[in-house]
């Protein structure tokens, strides 16, 4: 292992257990404004609509700049952006700030791109592996430390420590990268080129494969979103949970992560090539999303959504590793963009769609409708796989 790559992990680390902390804190500090379902399920979309723009933004500036001091800008202002959280006067000021602190934060790109540089091709699925397990730790002990701080009551005083120290792991990952981090290649003074939207629209049209990993990860990964936006919602109306014994269930949804990082991909991608693993993998989103309102109990709603990640991160990561090897090396670029930038719109339109769905049709509805939507798309999957089966025919 490369030595500059330990310091980008821990930054990752810092970071990302700094953004989920947040996230078991939303559908309560959400009822400090008196917001209604589908408002708090837009302040989590609000953080995906920066988020994409962020991705562009730095990705290209971090060419210019270098790695490292646009981490550690992005995670400082970040860390800033949490404490104007904690003081947001109104709904409305909230998802603006939250927009502001996606844009901010809207930096796997450059983490991605610092692993690029420090990783030979032969490697890098093997590093890829080990920055999604410092994600999933990172997410997996982040939502505990909000809930163990935050207040019973839903005022804005409950929230205000959790999220200043969320602000604090921010900014402690800002010191972090510019104490410890070291650019791997000095930065090329202009930036790459945006990704060329239009002609990656008209390759992945004309490619049947990639149409239905497009279609998969679109609608999967907005689904996922879905649920995660309403399980907070959904779990106080049922189990009587509040901000505290959500964190301790967001464990289990980061904890079903990282096993599926450490232990479960690379084998069962090496067995049953990756479009049957993403068959299994949305088998599982389906499955823990039907049994969810059906078993209705406490620790079925923490082993579920533990299962429910368990799906997302067998299913999407083998979708981008599916996509990227079918796509040639001059369309990556602008492929691979297209991906992200579809994967952020379903984020960004889903949730609020849910959080409705949750409000006007009924607080189980959103399981339902998300298990059904995923099952068609797993028929989509299959199709994948048949196309896989043939064309590994047609090479031998």
């Amino acid at each position: 292992m490369d030595k500059r790559l330990p310091p980008l992990l821990v930054a990752v680390f810092i970071n990302i257990a700094g953004f989920s902390l947040i996230l078991p804190l939303l559908p309560f500090y959400g009822q400090v404004f008196d917001a209604q379902p589908y408002e708090i399920a837009m302040l989590f979309a609000a953080y995906s609509f920066g988020n994409v723009f962020g991705e562009i933004h730095w990705g290209r500036q971090s060419d210019v700049w270098g790695r490292r001091k646009v981490l550690a800008l992005t995670t400082f202002v970040a860390g800033l952006s949490y404490f104007a959280f904690a003081y947001a006067p109104t709904l409305w000021a909230a998802i603006l700030i939250r927009i502001v602190s996606g844009f901010f934060s809207g930096t796997l790109s450059v983490a991605q791109g610092f692993i690029a540089d420090v990783s030979t091709p032969e490697r890098r699925a093997k590093t890829m592996g080990l920055f999604g397990a410092a994600f999933s730790l990172g997410f997996a002990f982040g939502p505990v430390i909000g809930g163990l701080f935050a207040g019973e009551e839903a005022v804005a005083a409950s929230f205000r420590l959790p999220i200043f120290i969320a602000g604090g792991f921010s900014i402690l990952a800002s010191l972090w990268c510019l104490a410890v981090l070291r650019d791997a290649v000095p930065p090329k003074g202009k930036g790459a080129p945006l990704p060329k939207y239009s002609e990656a629209f008209a390759f992945v049209g004309g490619q049947p494969l990639l149409l239905r990993l497009f279609v998969i990860s679109f609608f999967g990964i907005a689904l996922f979103a879905s649920m995660e936006a309403i399980y907070g919602l959904w779990s106080e109306e049922n189990f009587g949970w509040n901000a505290k014994d959500l964190g301790f269930a967001f464990l289990a949804i980061g904890g079903g992560g990282l096993l599926s990082q450490l232990f479960l991909i690379g084998p069962l991608a090496a067995r049953y090539g990756e479009a049957r693993v993403i068959v299994i993998g949305l088998s599982l989103l389906a499955l823990s999303m039907a049994l969810q309102p059906i078993i209705r109990m406490p620790i079925s709603g923490v082993l579920l959504m533990g299962l429910l990640m368990t799906g997302h991160s067998l299913a999407f990561p083998s979708a981008g590793a599916l996509l990227s090897r079918n796509t040639p090396p001059e369309r990556q670029g602008s492929t691979m963009g297209l991906m992200m930038a579809s994967n952020a719109v379903g984020r960004i339109v889903m949730p609020p769609l849910f959080g409705l769905i949750y409000g006007q049709v009924g607080h189980d509805a959103p399981w339902y409708v998300g298990a059904v939507m995923i099952g068609l798309v797993a028929l989509v999957a299959l199709q994948a796989v048949r196309i896989t089966d043939k064309a590994r025919v047609v090479a031998a």
